[in-house]
Protein backbone atom coordinates (compact mmCIF):
# COMPACT_ATOMS: atom_id res chain seq x y z
CA UNK A 1 0.00 0.00 0.00
CA UNK A 2 2.80 2.40 0.99
CA UNK A 3 4.72 1.43 -2.15
CA UNK A 4 1.71 2.25 -4.35
CA UNK A 5 1.16 5.51 -2.50
CA UNK A 6 4.79 6.55 -3.02
CA UNK A 7 4.50 5.67 -6.69
CA UNK A 8 1.39 7.84 -7.06
CA UNK A 9 3.13 10.72 -5.29
CA UNK A 10 6.14 10.43 -7.62
CA UNK A 11 3.83 10.37 -10.64
CA UNK A 12 1.92 13.43 -9.40
CA UNK A 13 5.17 15.30 -8.69
CA UNK A 14 6.48 14.47 -12.18
CA UNK A 15 3.23 15.67 -13.80
CA UNK A 16 3.31 18.89 -11.77
CA UNK A 17 6.93 19.52 -12.81
CA UNK A 18 6.10 18.89 -16.48
CA UNK A 19 3.06 21.21 -16.23
CA UNK A 20 5.25 23.99 -14.81
CA UNK A 21 7.86 23.46 -17.54
CA UNK A 22 5.18 23.49 -20.27
CA UNK A 23 3.79 26.75 -18.85
CA UNK A 24 7.30 28.24 -18.76
CA UNK A 25 8.09 27.11 -22.31
CA UNK A 26 4.82 28.46 -23.71
CA UNK A 27 5.31 31.76 -21.87
CA UNK A 28 8.79 32.20 -23.38
CA UNK A 29 7.44 31.57 -26.88
CA UNK A 30 4.55 34.02 -26.32
CA UNK A 31 6.81 36.78 -24.97
CA UNK A 32 9.27 36.39 -27.84
CA UNK A 33 6.52 36.40 -30.45
CA UNK A 34 4.41 39.28 -29.13
CA UNK A 35 7.06 41.69 -27.83
CA UNK A 36 9.78 41.11 -30.43
CA UNK A 37 8.51 39.32 -33.56
CA UNK A 38 5.23 41.14 -34.15
CA UNK A 39 6.40 44.79 -33.65
CA UNK A 40 9.40 44.25 -35.97
CA UNK A 41 7.50 42.26 -38.62
CA UNK A 42 9.90 39.32 -38.26
CA UNK A 43 8.24 36.44 -40.14
CA UNK A 44 10.51 33.57 -39.12
CA UNK A 45 8.26 30.79 -40.38
CA UNK A 46 5.37 28.98 -38.72
CA UNK A 47 1.98 30.39 -37.78
CA UNK A 48 3.48 33.45 -36.09
CA UNK A 49 5.40 34.28 -39.29
CA UNK A 50 2.29 33.82 -41.43
CA UNK A 51 0.36 36.05 -39.00
CA UNK A 52 2.97 38.79 -39.40
CA UNK A 53 2.64 38.62 -43.20
CA UNK A 54 -1.17 38.73 -43.08
CA UNK A 55 -1.06 41.63 -40.62
CA UNK A 56 1.25 43.50 -43.00
CA UNK A 57 -1.00 42.81 -45.99
CA UNK A 58 -4.29 43.85 -44.35
CA UNK A 59 -2.99 46.78 -42.25
CA UNK A 60 -6.16 46.71 -40.13
CA UNK A 61 -6.57 48.00 -36.57
CA UNK A 62 -8.52 44.92 -35.53
CA UNK A 63 -6.98 42.28 -37.82
CA UNK A 64 -3.58 42.44 -36.11
CA UNK A 65 -0.89 39.73 -36.22
CA UNK A 66 -2.06 38.66 -32.74
CA UNK A 67 -5.61 38.18 -34.03
CA UNK A 68 -4.46 36.22 -37.09
CA UNK A 69 -2.23 34.12 -34.82
CA UNK A 70 -5.18 33.19 -32.59
CA UNK A 71 -7.50 32.48 -35.54
CA UNK A 72 -5.01 30.22 -37.36
CA UNK A 73 -3.96 28.35 -34.21
CA UNK A 74 -7.60 27.78 -33.25
CA UNK A 75 -8.30 26.50 -36.77
CA UNK A 76 -5.42 24.01 -36.56
CA UNK A 77 -6.62 22.96 -33.10
CA UNK A 78 -10.10 22.17 -34.48
CA UNK A 79 -8.56 20.25 -37.40
CA UNK A 80 -6.48 18.30 -34.91
CA UNK A 81 -9.57 17.27 -32.96
CA UNK A 82 -11.29 16.20 -36.18
CA UNK A 83 -8.48 14.28 -37.87
CA UNK A 84 -6.21 13.06 -35.08
CA UNK A 85 -8.67 11.92 -32.40
CA UNK A 86 -6.73 10.16 -29.60
CA UNK A 87 -3.44 10.85 -31.33
CA UNK A 88 -3.92 14.50 -30.49
CA UNK A 89 -2.05 15.04 -27.20
CA UNK A 90 -3.56 16.93 -24.28
CA UNK A 91 -0.20 18.63 -23.76
CA UNK A 92 -0.39 20.25 -27.20
CA UNK A 93 -4.02 21.27 -26.56
CA UNK A 94 -3.05 22.97 -23.29
CA UNK A 95 0.01 24.71 -24.74
CA UNK A 96 -1.84 25.81 -27.89
CA UNK A 97 -4.74 27.34 -25.93
CA UNK A 98 -2.45 28.94 -23.35
CA UNK A 99 -0.22 30.36 -26.10
CA UNK A 100 -3.14 31.91 -28.02
CA UNK A 101 -4.70 33.24 -24.80
CA UNK A 102 -1.43 34.76 -23.59
CA UNK A 103 -0.86 36.55 -26.90
CA UNK A 104 -4.37 38.06 -26.69
CA UNK A 105 -3.79 38.98 -23.03
CA UNK A 106 -0.57 40.81 -23.91
CA UNK A 107 -2.31 42.71 -26.71
CA UNK A 108 -5.10 43.81 -24.36
CA UNK A 109 -2.84 44.80 -21.45
CA UNK A 110 0.32 45.98 -23.26
CA UNK A 111 -0.69 47.17 -26.76
CA UNK A 112 2.35 47.85 -28.94
CA UNK A 113 2.40 50.19 -31.93
CA UNK A 114 6.19 50.17 -32.33
CA UNK A 115 9.20 48.04 -31.33
CA UNK A 116 10.38 48.22 -27.71
CA UNK A 117 13.80 49.57 -28.73
CA UNK A 118 15.39 51.19 -31.78
CA UNK A 119 18.07 48.48 -31.95
CA UNK A 120 16.88 46.00 -34.58
CA UNK A 121 19.71 43.53 -33.88
CA UNK A 122 18.81 43.41 -30.17
CA UNK A 123 15.14 42.92 -31.03
CA UNK A 124 16.04 40.10 -33.44
CA UNK A 125 18.17 38.43 -30.75
CA UNK A 126 15.22 38.16 -28.36
CA UNK A 127 12.80 37.32 -31.19
CA UNK A 128 14.99 34.29 -31.93
CA UNK A 129 16.26 33.13 -28.55
CA UNK A 130 13.06 33.32 -26.46
CA UNK A 131 10.88 31.22 -28.83
CA UNK A 132 13.83 28.84 -29.38
CA UNK A 133 14.25 28.27 -25.64
CA UNK A 134 10.51 27.83 -25.17
CA UNK A 135 10.14 25.49 -28.15
CA UNK A 136 13.11 23.42 -26.99
CA UNK A 137 11.52 22.95 -23.56
CA UNK A 138 8.17 21.99 -25.12
CA UNK A 139 9.61 19.59 -27.72
CA UNK A 140 11.59 17.90 -24.96
CA UNK A 141 8.26 17.19 -23.20
CA UNK A 142 6.62 15.90 -26.42
CA UNK A 143 4.51 19.04 -26.67
CA UNK A 144 4.27 22.18 -28.79
CA UNK A 145 2.21 25.34 -29.21
CA UNK A 146 0.28 23.69 -32.05
CA UNK A 147 0.06 25.49 -35.38
CA UNK A 148 2.13 23.89 -38.13
CA UNK A 149 3.08 21.02 -35.79
CA UNK A 150 -0.57 19.92 -35.88
CA UNK A 151 -0.56 20.26 -39.68
CA UNK A 152 2.53 18.03 -39.75
CA UNK A 153 0.80 15.36 -37.64
CA UNK A 154 -2.24 15.38 -39.95
CA UNK A 155 -0.10 15.15 -43.10
CA UNK A 156 1.97 12.35 -41.59
CA UNK A 157 -1.17 10.37 -40.78
CA UNK A 158 -2.96 10.73 -44.13
CA UNK A 159 -0.19 11.15 -46.73
CA UNK A 160 3.19 9.72 -47.59
CA UNK A 161 4.63 13.21 -47.84
CA UNK A 162 8.05 14.08 -46.44
CA UNK A 163 6.54 16.32 -43.76
CA UNK A 164 9.82 17.71 -42.44
CA UNK A 165 10.90 18.91 -45.88
CA UNK A 166 7.45 20.35 -46.64
CA UNK A 167 7.38 22.33 -43.39
CA UNK A 168 10.92 23.60 -43.93
CA UNK A 169 10.01 24.76 -47.44
CA UNK A 170 6.88 26.54 -46.17
CA UNK A 171 8.91 28.25 -43.41
CA UNK A 172 11.48 29.47 -45.96
CA UNK A 173 8.69 30.83 -48.19
CA UNK A 174 7.05 32.61 -45.22
CA UNK A 175 10.36 34.12 -44.07
CA UNK A 176 11.37 35.07 -47.61
CA UNK A 177 8.02 36.75 -48.29
CA UNK A 178 8.98 39.45 -45.79
CA UNK A 179 11.51 40.66 -48.39
CA UNK A 180 8.61 41.71 -50.64
CA UNK A 181 5.86 42.59 -48.15
CA UNK A 182 8.06 44.68 -45.83
CA UNK A 183 11.66 45.48 -46.77
CA UNK A 184 15.03 43.85 -47.48
CA UNK A 185 16.34 44.28 -43.93
CA UNK A 186 13.26 42.73 -42.31
CA UNK A 187 13.30 39.86 -44.79
CA UNK A 188 16.99 39.11 -44.17
CA UNK A 189 16.46 39.20 -40.40
CA UNK A 190 13.53 36.80 -40.84
CA UNK A 191 15.58 34.33 -42.90
CA UNK A 192 18.49 34.57 -40.45
CA UNK A 193 16.13 34.02 -37.52
CA UNK A 194 14.64 30.93 -39.16
CA UNK A 195 18.08 29.33 -39.51
CA UNK A 196 19.31 30.28 -36.03
CA UNK A 197 16.10 29.19 -34.32
CA UNK A 198 16.32 25.63 -35.70
CA UNK A 199 19.95 25.37 -34.51
CA UNK A 200 19.11 26.79 -31.07
CA UNK A 201 16.10 24.49 -30.55
CA UNK A 202 18.31 21.45 -31.19
CA UNK A 203 20.92 22.81 -28.77
CA UNK A 204 18.33 23.42 -26.04
CA UNK A 205 16.90 19.90 -26.37
CA UNK A 206 20.39 18.38 -26.28
CA UNK A 207 21.31 20.46 -23.22
CA UNK A 208 18.14 19.49 -21.34
CA UNK A 209 18.79 15.79 -21.98
CA UNK A 210 22.52 15.84 -21.34
CA UNK A 211 23.70 13.23 -18.89
CA UNK A 212 27.07 11.83 -17.85
CA UNK A 213 28.02 8.33 -18.93
CA UNK A 214 30.56 6.96 -16.44
CA UNK A 215 32.78 3.92 -16.85
CA UNK A 216 34.56 2.91 -13.63
CA UNK A 217 37.36 0.34 -13.69
CA UNK A 218 37.77 -0.91 -10.13
CA UNK A 219 38.78 -3.83 -7.95
CA UNK A 220 35.89 -3.04 -5.57
CA UNK A 221 32.74 -3.36 -7.71
CA UNK A 222 30.44 -3.92 -4.72
CA UNK A 223 31.53 -0.64 -3.14
CA UNK A 224 30.85 1.31 -6.33
CA UNK A 225 27.56 -0.44 -7.18
CA UNK A 226 26.19 -0.06 -3.66
CA UNK A 227 26.79 3.68 -3.76
CA UNK A 228 25.32 4.08 -7.26
CA UNK A 229 22.19 2.02 -6.61
CA UNK A 230 21.47 2.80 -2.94
CA UNK A 231 22.71 6.36 -2.47
CA UNK A 232 22.28 7.82 -5.97
CA UNK A 233 19.27 5.69 -6.91
CA UNK A 234 20.62 4.75 -10.34
CA UNK A 235 21.25 1.47 -12.11
CA UNK A 236 24.62 0.05 -13.10
CA UNK A 237 26.03 -2.78 -15.19
CA UNK A 238 29.14 -4.75 -14.16
CA UNK A 239 31.40 -7.01 -16.16
CA UNK A 240 34.79 -8.57 -15.60
CA UNK A 241 37.88 -7.30 -17.36
CA UNK A 242 41.62 -7.83 -17.41
CA UNK A 243 44.44 -5.31 -17.41
CA UNK A 244 46.36 -5.40 -20.71
CA UNK A 245 49.71 -4.82 -19.00
CA UNK A 246 49.31 -6.38 -15.52
CA UNK A 247 46.88 -9.13 -16.58
CA UNK A 248 45.16 -8.57 -13.23
CA UNK A 249 41.40 -9.02 -12.96
CA UNK A 250 39.39 -5.82 -12.65
CA UNK A 251 35.70 -4.98 -12.88
CA UNK A 252 34.11 -2.47 -15.21
CA UNK A 253 31.06 -0.61 -13.88
CA UNK A 254 28.93 1.34 -16.36
CA UNK A 255 26.32 3.84 -15.18
CA UNK A 256 24.56 6.99 -16.40
CA UNK A 257 24.01 9.90 -14.02
CA UNK A 258 22.93 13.52 -13.99
CA UNK A 259 25.68 16.12 -13.97
CA UNK A 260 25.29 16.70 -10.24
CA UNK A 261 25.33 12.99 -9.43
CA UNK A 262 28.47 12.51 -11.55
CA UNK A 263 30.31 15.08 -9.41
CA UNK A 264 29.12 13.34 -6.22
CA UNK A 265 30.28 9.92 -7.44
CA UNK A 266 33.66 11.31 -8.49
CA UNK A 267 34.20 12.72 -4.99
CA UNK A 268 33.12 9.43 -3.42
CA UNK A 269 35.57 7.42 -5.55
CA UNK A 270 38.39 9.84 -4.80
CA UNK A 271 37.83 9.26 -1.08
CA UNK A 272 36.91 5.55 -0.94
CA UNK A 273 38.51 4.01 -4.04
CA UNK A 274 41.36 6.33 -5.12
CA UNK A 275 42.91 3.66 -7.36
CA UNK A 276 39.75 3.41 -9.50
CA UNK A 277 40.00 4.53 -13.14
CA UNK A 278 37.08 6.78 -14.12
CA UNK A 279 36.05 7.71 -17.66
CA UNK A 280 33.32 10.38 -18.00
CA UNK A 281 31.62 11.33 -21.27
CA UNK A 282 28.63 13.50 -22.23
CA UNK A 283 25.51 11.74 -23.53
CA UNK A 284 22.32 13.43 -24.71
CA UNK A 285 20.33 10.53 -26.16
CA UNK A 286 19.81 7.90 -23.47
CA UNK A 287 16.69 5.78 -23.79
CA UNK A 288 15.28 3.63 -21.01
CA UNK A 289 13.79 3.72 -17.54
CA UNK A 290 14.52 7.00 -15.80
CA UNK A 291 15.59 8.72 -19.03
CA UNK A 292 14.05 9.34 -22.47
CA UNK A 293 11.20 7.21 -23.76
CA UNK A 294 12.14 5.18 -26.81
Amino acid sequence: MNHNSAREEDKAAKMAKEFIMMTLGTSLVSIGVYFFKFPNNFSMGGVSGLSVLLGGLFQSTWLTPSTFNTIINTLFLVLGFIFLNKGFGLRTVYCSLFYAGLIQFFEAVVPLSAPLTSNKMLEAFFAIILPALGSGILFNLNSSTGGTDIAAMILKKYTGMDVGRALLLSDVVIAGAALFIFDIETGLFSLLGLVLKSVLVDSVIESLNRRKSLTVITSQPELVCQYVTKTLGRGATVWEGQGAYTHQTHYVVLTVLSRGQAVVLRRYLKEHDPSAFLLVSNSSEIFGKGFLRA
